[in-house]
C-alpha cells in the first residue's frame, strides 16, 4: 500500500530547491571534466575504455543468445524513443489533470536532454568501437551515449513525478528499483553490443542526472515563488 500526500508537499526536512541544485551543480562539474577528458582523448581513459570494450565484445560474438537479448533490449524495451513515449504519456496525464505547468516541464527537460546529447556528439565528435566483426551497429558519434542519458533523463523525471504525488511504499520502491535495472541496464546493453565505450555510458549517465536535479531545482523555486 502506498499513502497519498498533496502534489506539493515535501518533508519538513528537505530543501527542495537547495538539495537539487547543489547536486545538479556537482554532477555538472563531473561531467564537465569528463567531457574534458574524452575530447582531449587523455590516455588512462582510453586505455581504460580499450581494456573494457574488448572483454565485452569478445563475449558478445562468442554468445549469439545473449547478444540477441541484449539487441532487443536496447532497441525496443530501453529504445530512446521508447523513453520519450513514456515522457509523453507522463506529460499528456498531467495537462489532463489541469497540471499544466509540470506537463511542459517534462516535456521541455525531455527535449533539452536530447538536444545537449547532440550538441555534445557534434562538438566532440568521438568515433564509435571499430569492430571485424560487429555485435550491432549505431550511427552518429558516441559521446555521451544517447541511450544511457535518455534513460537517466526519463527515470529521473518520472520518479520525481511519482514522489511529488505523494506515491511512496511498495509501490515506490517498485518504482526506484524498475528506474534503476532500466538505468543501468540500457548502458550495460550498449557497452556489451560494442556500439560505445564506457566513458560514452558514464557521460550519458551524469549528464542525465545532473540534468534532472536541475531541472527539478528550477521548478521547485518556480512553485515557491508563486505562493509568495
Amino acid at each position: 500500500m502506498y499513502s497519498r500526500r498533496p502534489p506539493h508537499s515535501t518533508p519538513p526536512a528537505h530543501d527542495p530547491v537547495a538539495v537539487p541544485a547543489r547536486t545538479g551543480a556537482v554532477l555538472a562539474v563531473v561531467s564537465v571534466v569528463l567531457v574534458v577528458l574524452v575530447a582531449v582523448s587523455w590516455a588512462p581513459l582510453v586505455s581504460f575504455d580499450r581494456t573494457v570494450a574488448d572483454g565485452l565484445h569478445h563475449w558478445a560474438v562468442t554468445e549469439p543468445g545473449l547478444t540477441g537479448v541484449n539487441r532487443v533490449l536496447t532497441d525496443w524495451v530501453w529504445d530512446p524513443w521508447a523513453m520519450r513515449a513514456l515522457i509523453a504519456a507522463a506529460a499528456a496525464w498531467l495537462w489532463w489533470r489541469g497540471e499544466r505547468l509540470s506537463a511542459l516541464w517534462v516535456a521541455v527537460t525531455s527535449a533539452v536532454g536530447t538536444f545537449v546529447q547532440q550538441g555534445l556528439k557534434y562538438a566532440v565528435g568521438r568515433e564509435r568501437p571499430q569492430w571485424p566483426d560487429p555485435a550491432d551497429s549505431a550511427h552518429y558519434a558516441a559521446f555521451p551515449s544517447g541511450h544511457a542519458m535518455t534513460a537517466m533523463v526519463t527515470c529521473g523525471l518520472l520518479l520525481w513525478l511519482l514522489r511529488r504525488h505523494g506515491v511512496d511504499g511498495p509501490l515506490w520502491h517498485w518504482s526506484v528499483a524498475a528506474a534503476v535495472v532500466s538505468v543501468a541496464g540500457v548502458g550495460l546493453t550498449r557497452l556489451y553490443l560494442g556500439v560505445h565505450w564506457p566513458s560514452d555510458v558514464l557521460g550519458g549517465w551524469l549528464l542525465g542526472a545532473s540534468l534532472v536535479a536541475l531541472s527539478v531545482a528550477a521548478y521547485e523555486r518556480v512553485v515557491l515563488s508563486r505562493k509568495r
